[in-house]
């Protein structure tokens, strides 16, 4: 795919990203596949191995028939976006060594990223996900379906994140008066967000039940007494999709999508519904106005007697 000395600086390329980048294992195997593949592309679209000779010619041409390329071969803008991704930090790590130049990069369009809405549950859905109650009858210890329930009313009652919920310490665990928790959120920020009675309600339910000695340690624990796992709290979820015919957006992280979106359905305000969630930006929030705005539409066409619906037949 490649002469040997960019097949040598390849390696040490991943070794980089592993070492002083310390990206995570998905990243460090999608950004060598992505690599793998436009190589492989020069060697076919330029007739011979890459070398830096190729490398240091690229034109926004070339880029733009690799991106077409792999549109053709089914992928979708996300992954676009990561390849385009990989390929410039690739010949970045070239272009200090001198064996590849990446202004061409200023001249490619890169793939409009898809917009997607956040999935929001249904209130009726959101309150059977954390009622401990909708699991009765399974076969695990009350603790650990208490402990579950916490973790999620945590999510849809103050817009948590899951490893913002699992964060919390014995010592911050909001019970009682405590109607607040701080929890250190994205990018290193630190916020507080309010906890309501029912969702205090429901991390003392768990403590009552739970056997380990938690002083000193994170709120929530796993079987033996450990940190918890997200892993274990999606899992439990999954179970529950199932058993209470949930949509498969039924995720732990839709609670909080579903936090935001019925505080905006409530009439929260923006600014609020931003500063409870840490979004450093009112952008970001403002995606739930679509979402509400398509609730809304789908009430009307659902309800309004000129929609094309039964109801209207009566």
């Amino acid at each position: 795919m490649a002469r040997a000395e960019i097949a040598r600086e390849a390696a040490a390329w991943i070794e980089y990203l592993s070492g002083e980048r310390r990206a995570s294992r998905h990243t460090i195997d999608s950004y060598a596949r992505d690599a793998r593949f436009f190589l492989a592309f020069l060697a076919e679209h330029q007739g011979g191995l890459a070398g830096a000779e190729t490398l240091k010619a690229l034109e926004p041409a070339d880029l733009r028939a690799f991106l077409a390329r792999r549109r053709s071969e089914g992928l979708q803008s996300r992954s676009l976006l990561r390849a385009l991704a990989a390929v410039r930090s690739f010949l970045r790590f070239l272009e200090k060594k001198g064996l590849a130049k990446t202004d061409v990069f200023g001249a490619v369009r890169a793939p409009k990223k898809p917009h997607s809405l956040p999935k929001a549950l249904s209130v009726a859905d959101a309150r059977d996900l954390i009622d401990p109650g909708s699991r009765a009858g399974e076969a695990r210890e009350p603790w650990v379906l208490a402990r579950d329930a916490a973790v999620l009313a945590l999510l849809y009652g103050a817009g948590l994140r899951i490893s913002e919920a699992l964060s919390i310490t014995r010592a911050q665990a909001p019970v009682g008066r405590i109607d607040r928790v701080t929890i250190l959120g994205k990018g290193g920020k630190t916020r507080t967000a309010p906890v309501i009675a029912p969702v205090r309600s429901a991390v003392e339910a768990y403590l009552a039940l739970c056997p380990y000695n938690l002083a000193g340690g994170p709120l929530f624990v796993g079987a033996r007494g450990g940190p918890l796992s997200p892993r274990i709290v999606q899992l439990a979820v999954q179970g529950m999709r199932g058993a209470l015919g949930l949509p498969e957006g039924a995720t732990p992280h839709a609670l909080r999508h579903s936090f935001a979106t019925h505080l905006l359905g409530r009439g929260g305000d923006l600014r609020t519904i931003q500063e409870l969630l840490g979004h450093a930006s009112l952008s970001t929030t403002q995606i739930y106005t679509a979402v509400d705005k398509k609730r809304l539409l789908d009430a009307y066409a659902d309800a309004h007697p000129s929609a094309d619906h039964p109801r209207a037949q009566k």
